[in-house]
């Protein structure tokens, strides 16, 4: 931990894109790493996110037990099934979880406020995503706004800010930079629909889009497909 250096909260996911992220926001903060157990169908990506928070070094790693599956509604807390091989973007896709991003990052913004903390990292991207409203740059600036007005502590001269470094960049992009940082992706997982060893399904859309961002940034893919 470099004490020269304010602390930031990373929302790590144990995906690709905020594995990218933290490795940004490592070259300028202390981190301190959120992770939701969210009710999800599986926690393979939850043992990727300890085991990338020990990698790096983050300073402090926090998993957040909340239950969105008594919401339902998604493919990836209810019992539907997850689509395979569809057009991405299209629509928005079942695989959605109601208001995931929003209560994502009001728990990090409490975090915060606590800590006295006033900047978020998010790995939200807007092109090559699966179509979710909460990934949009208009989402992310109406919830830094809204962050500034409904807290205490940014009443003063400092206010939160909200990192989105991915927003504008495309999968190969991402892995591109990231590759640049030295980020192993060997640990990461996106598959929505892994076997019971974690073998990704490789026909999801998370799957459909990590495999063509390996591709077509000419780096090889380390996934683990069935």
């Amino acid at each position: 931990m470099d004490n020269s250096k304010s602390k930031c909260i990373v929302l790590l996911s144990g995906g690709l894109d905020s594995t990218t992220v933290l490795a940004i926001a490592k070259k300028e903060f202390d981190v301190i790493g959120l992770s939701f157990d969210y009710g999800q169908r599986h926690k393979f990506e939850l043992e990727a996110a300890k085991s990338i928070a020990k990698t790096n070094s983050v300073s402090h790693f926090q998993l957040i037990s909340i239950d969105l599956g008594q919401f339902g509604h998604s493919a990836l807390t209810d019992k539907i099934p997850v689509p395979k091989n569809q057009d991405i973007g299209d629509k928005i896709p079942v695989t959605y979880v109601p208001v995931r991003n929003t209560i994502f990052l009001s728990y990090a913004l409490a975090y915060a406020e606590v800590n006295k903390i006033y900047d978020i990292f998010i790995g939200v991207n807007a092109l090559d995503y699966s179509g979710y409203p909460d990934c949009r740059p208009e989402y992310i600036e109406a919830f830094e706004k809204m962050a500034n007005l409904g807290t205490k502590f940014t009443q003063g001269d400092k206010k939160i800010t909200i990192h989105t470094p991915l927003i504008n960049m495309t999968k190969s992009e991402i892995i591109l930079k990231g590759h640049e940082l030295g980020v192993s992706y060997k640990e990461t997982h996106s598959c929505y629909d892994p076997s019971n060893e974690g073998l990704a399904c490789g026909e999801c859309d998370a799957c459909i889009l990590r495999r063509k961002g390996f591709s077509m940034s000419n780096i090889p893919d380390p996934t683990l497909y069935q």
